[in-house]
């Protein structure tokens, strides 16, 4: 069986110095924002060309973070409307309504699922403050035109980069796009840890600022609280796994990259539509989606051939039992994708006989 992914082949490198690491800990005694944390944060805003990185608790508080710093600032308030796609995870529109703010889902594009600078000259009115840009897959769209449109009518750019650890779009690094960016750190991702942690990349100072007390209860000082706050730290232990992995990343996405480019070349069947791809830099094959009309027979021949997929994602999120207030939109793009789209296996642990034998049985379905 070639499993969608193996976690267990991805990290064992890791192993060993982990294990160091972690005897450390136990010698420290130090389990909460201590120096793994300070580290990891200063090494990923290197890496992502910003000033400040804030580890949090997960991919979705960094998103609620970022909006409630503004709110706090005076920046936004609650209520406004921030535009985001409708096809992302459900979390990107969860992001925002847990800030108190107001999500205006968009329908977007079925030739790279996400937003173009086309739908956002379409789409933004009098009413939008900000735009949630979300790199769906791993993928950057149209970062420069984007960036530019928000300044010229002065609206808040946020990425939600969670799938695009590493990507890069017109010389910007994903993270240092927009205002600030919100990143998991699932065990999934490009960038990894080995439970749940997330984090916040800007160069706003001001905004870092209030956000690293928000995360703390609202506190810079112990016991003197400046906001109303939440709990969501990034955890030592999780921060001193990505930082054994944070080197390895940008050889890590050159493997997904040469694996896509196989994919897009060597897959030849008209039943199977393929990613479009402009800049094999601007993505970093978080996800390798496929579309195929009857896909539950398409899961079910690549099973009964030892091919495990999973779907990204089988609901959109405006038909989820949770998002009545959308249940009555008509996004068909949207639909579509999400009743027609695959994920194939694709990332660094694949073996080339692996690759080979997925072409082939996809080639002859």
């Amino acid at each position: 069986m070639i499993p969608y992914l193996n976690l267990k082949k991805l990290n064992q490198p890791y192993q060993e110095a982990f294990i160091q690491k972690t005897n450390q800990f136990f010698e420290k005694g130090h389990y909460i924002l201590g120096d793994e944390v300070l580290q990891f944060e200063n090494e990923f805003a290197n890496y992502c060309n910003v000033s400040h990185c804030i580890g949090v608790g997960n991919g979705l508080d960094a998103l609620v973070l970022i909006f409630k710093a503004y709110i706090e600032l005076g920046i936004l308030k609650e209520g406004d409307e921030i535009l985001v796609p409708a096809n992302t995870y459900i979390a990107s529109i969860l992001g925002i309504i847990h800030a108190g703010l107001a999500p205006r889902l968009v329908d977007t594009n079925l030739l790279n699922y996400n937003l173009t600078i086309e739908v956002l000259q379409q789409q933004v009115t009098q009413h939008t403050k900000g735009i949630l840009m979300v790199h769906l897959y791993g993928q950057v769209t149209d970062a420069l035109a984007i960036k530019t449109f928000c300044k010229d009518f002065g609206l808040l750019l946020i990425e939600d980069a969670a799938q695009a650890h590493g990507a890069v779009a017109d010389h910007m690094r994903a993270g240092n796009i927009g205002d600030a960016a919100g990143f998991s750190f699932y065990p999934g991702k490009n960038l990894g840890c080995i439970g749940d942690g997330g984090a916040i990349t800007t160069s706003s100072t001001q905004l870092a600022n209030c956000i690293r007390s928000l995360r703390n209860y609202g506190s810079e000082l112990k016991y003197h609280n400046i906001y109303k706050g939440i709990n969501s730290r990034l955890d030592e232990i999780q921060a001193a796994f990505l930082r054994l992995k944070l080197p390895d990343l940008d050889f890590d996405n050159k493997t997904r990259q040469g694996i896509a480019k196989r994919y897009i070349a060597e897959i030849n069947n008209p039943l199977v539509v393929l990613p479009f791809v402009i800049d094999y830099e601007a993505h970093v094959f978080h996800i390798f989606p496929v579309r195929v009309e009857n896909r539950g027979e398409f899961q079910q021949y690549l099973m009964e051939n030892e091919i495990q997929t999973l779907i990204h994602y089988p609901i959109a999120p405006h038909k989820q039992e949770a998002m009545t207030e959308f249940n009555q939109l008509q996004l068909p793009v949207s639909e579509l994708i999400h009743q027609q789209i695959v994920s194939i296996p694709l990332n660094p642990s694949l073996t080339i006989d692996e690759q080979d034998f997925i072409i082939e049985k996809i080639n002859n379905w």
